[in-house]
């Protein structure tokens, strides 16, 4: 079995993509992904067989985790990032920001620390912070801010994300530009050949999308239908730029939202966890909810 996991992935390269509130939904005038040309692979419905570009797999991931209630972000996003399952360990989801018991699981579990110690490298969080984030650091912080810092990794800035080297969070640039950054315009395929590129200089990447789950909240259908066919067109045109029999990606999500408009409030769906690459048959058949996804990459990486 060991030599298995070190099959997988071991000496290539793993690209873990979040993306916030993107569950597998229902068909119906609720579901902006219904219907909308053009959407593949997050076109995805429950109780069907969805065929997924590059010859990805889905697997429906449980971000429930045996808790009652809704899921949430800030435990959801814990779980992603460290393997442990967070609402379970605190008693409940929470929303939001982590809370002091889901920082202290993420800064002694992060995935950046876990693979640092490992001797995986180089390592990144491929996101660009703004200058604002450093003179005025917010009193809470994200899960995936909190897992690079438990692992002491360098905060991309602006001037990487001109110099080619980072990727924002809308990966358009549209809201930096909003906020007065000398940035450049960024189409989806532009942006989606930076990550590329920063994908095949590193060893684990992790790239965040949380757009989608504020939109969902927001209830905005024709603003759905708009960022949904960005961000599709983003990820084809990234898995056209990689070498998938070297490099792994594995898109996942912390709970879904997007994919129901008829509500404000997050959903009880699975969550699609896709993988592309040359083993993701064998990562899809040790996927189940969100507690495996950091183990199944960790594994992958230093074939432990």
């Amino acid at each position: 079995m060991a030599s298995d996991k070190c099959e997988m992935t071991n000496g290539k390269s793993v690209l873990l993509f979040f993306i916030d509130g993107l569950g597998i939904g229902t068909r119906g005038p609720h579901n902006p992904l219904d219907g909308l040309a053009g959407a593949e692979p997050l076109g995805i419905f429950q109780n069907e067989t969805a065929k997924v570009p590059f010859d990805g797999i889905i697997v429906p991931t449980d971000a429930t985790l045996g808790v009652a209630g809704r899921p949430q972000s800030a435990s959801g996003q814990t779980t992603i990032l460290t393997g442990v399952n967070a609402p379970a360990a605190i008693g409940h989801h929470k929303q939001g920001f982590p809370n002091q018991a889901l920082l202290d699981i993420i800064r002694e579990h992060s995935i950046f620390l876990q693979l640092k110690r490992a001797g995986v490298k180089p390592i990144i969080f491929a996101n660009t912070y703004t200058k604002r984030f450093f003179e005025a650091r917010p009193r809470w912080v994200s899960a995936t801010t909190a897992a690079v810092e438990a692992a002491d990794l360098t905060f991309n800035t602006v001037e990487d994300l001109q110099a080619g080297r980072a990727i924002y969070h809308d990966f358009t640039n549209e809201l930096l530009r909003e906020r007065g950054e000398r940035v450049g315009e960024r189409t989806p395929e532009e942006a989606s050949e930076v990550l590329a590129r920063i994908v095949r200089d590193h060893r684990f990447t992790l790239y965040e999308y949380f757009i989608t789950d504020k939109i969902g909240h927001a209830q905005d259908a024709d603003a759905a239908a708009r960022v949904l066919m960005k961000l599709a067109t983003f990820i084809r045109t990234l898995l056209s730029s990689l070498n998938l029999k070297e490099t792994t990606v594995i898109l996942t999500s912390d709970h879904g939202n997007i994919e129901d408009l008829s509500i404000r409030t997050h959903t009880l769906n699975p969550v699609p966890t896709i993988i592309w690459g040359s083993k993701n048959s064998h990562i899809a058949s040790r996927v189940r909810s969100l507690v495996d996804i950091t183990p199944v990459i960790v594994e992958g990486l230093t074939g432990a």
